[in-house]
């Protein structure tokens, strides 16, 4: 049985020129202690899938489809019920880690308000934990450092409180997304290396999120594909970075692996896309049919040349 289920999911919000698109169809699974690659460029709607497991859309979001957690539709739940999921079995680590904390408030005091919220209990509890959480995570002298702030923290270590955070509960489901982004090659690692660590130990399933083939290849056991909203390819990531079917995963991996310049040419604005699939503007291989149908998934390829 998947852990997760994201199935058919389109999520639209209102653009000057009608309703833009920034998810469509998308279809993933994962299952208990796997680690899935969500892959793709700034702005193909990694995010937004994130942020709509975690039910943290904004208002102005259209919904249709269904995210099935453990068999439950998370569309389905109250604010309340979700609330109760959100953080304990299912946790997010974002972008920006600085920009995450609370500046006027030490990161241990933040860290165990997290517990105290879920779990009521004492602050000297939530305190022992909190500390226990930030020595596991590799914060050196979590008692003294537990009523820093956050500005005393660098990147990296920054980036820690964030994970600590987030599996304190040991979650279920860990969604990372962009983990590694403004940390140098050294941090990255060391961050990655710890990641791996804590999800094997706790048996966390883990949604990683970057644009990175690198890092996708570093950590993951299957790799999806995201290009304007929709999944274009998915399958084991070995396969997949060995032999990508999908002209934007080739381009991808061909640029990765410094085969030279690869030109995608002219950027695609989402809300001129109509029909069609959505990578045929773009693509050195469409025909006639890419801009008139939708290809449907196949083999584990999204494309009507495959």
């Amino acid at each position: 049985m998947n852990l997760l289920e994201i199935l058919n999911l389109d999520i639209s919000f209102p653009g000057r020129a009608g309703r833009v698109q920034a998810s469509y169809g998308a279809n993933l699974e994962i299952k208990q202690g796997e680690v899935l690659c969500l892959v793709g460029e700034s702005g193909c709607g990694k995010t937004i899938l994130a942020l709509s497991i975690m039910g943290l859309l904004p208002q102005n979001a259209r919904i249709n489809g269904k995210i099935l957690f453990n068999g439950q539709n998370l569309f389905s739940l109250q604010k309340k019920e979700m609330r109760k999921i959100r953080g304990r079995e299912i946790a997010m680590i974002f972008e920006q880690p600085a920009s995450c904390l609370n500046p006027v408030l030490g990161v241990g005091e933040q860290i165990a308000e997290a517990i105290r919220i879920h779990e009521n209990c004492s602050r000297k509890v939530s305190r022992k934990r909190a500390v226990d959480m930030m020595g596991l995570v590799g914060i050196p002298s979590p008692h003294r450092r537990y009523c820093q702030y956050p500005h005393e923290f660098s990147g990296g270590m920054a980036q820690r409180v964030m994970i600590a955070m987030a599996l304190v509960f040991r979650p279920l489901l860990l969604i990372a997304d962009e983990p590694t982004t403004a940390l140098d090659v050294t941090i990255q690692a060391q961050i990655l290396d710890l990641l791996e660590s804590l999800i094997t130990q706790f048996n966390t399933a883990l949604l990683l999120i970057t644009h990175d083939l690198c890092v996708a290849a570093r950590m993951g056991n299957r790799v999806a594909v995201m290009y304007a909203g929709g999944i274009v390819e998915k399958g084991q990531l070995n396969d997949v970075f060995k032999a990508p079917g999908h002209p934007y995963t080739q381009a991808l991996v061909k640029a990765a692996s410094n085969e030279g310049l690869v030109s995608i040419p002219e950027s695609t604005e989402l809300s001129l896309l109509n029909s069609g699939c959505w990578f045929h503007l773009r693509c050195p291989l469409a025909q006639e049919i890419c801009t008139q149908k939708m290809p449907k998934m196949q083999g584990g390829v999204c494309c009507h040349l495959c």
